[in-house]
């Protein structure tokens, strides 16, 4: 798949988030976990992927399956709504 640059920066910020799931960027991507650590290789200094592999693996934040809260989200109440977001509006 081919994004603007705005698209790739948004993955990649949603990638850092700890507590934005490979499932909301599936969502609102269409990238599935291993189509984003591929974009994240790709666009990234290979320091700072390694980095984020080290920090992101096997977080449980990462995985919806895996989180210990069922229904909602955390939002800090300090969070900009943040616009042309998919996963705000549901």
């Amino acid at each position: 798949m081919t994004f603007a640059i705005e698209d790739v920066d948004r993955i990649i910020e949603m990638a850092w988030e700890d507590r934005t799931t490979f499932e909301a960027i599936e969502f609102q991507f269409g990238l599935k976990e291993q189509e984003v650590i591929e974009l994240m290789r790709r666009e990234m200094k290979p320091s700072s992927f390694k980095m984020w592999r080290k920090r992101v693996q096997g977080r449980a934040t990462k995985h919806e399956k895996l989180r210990s809260f069922e229904k909602g989200r955390f939002k800090c109440t300090r969070q900009k709504q943040i616009t042309h977001n998919k996963i705000s509006k549901r």
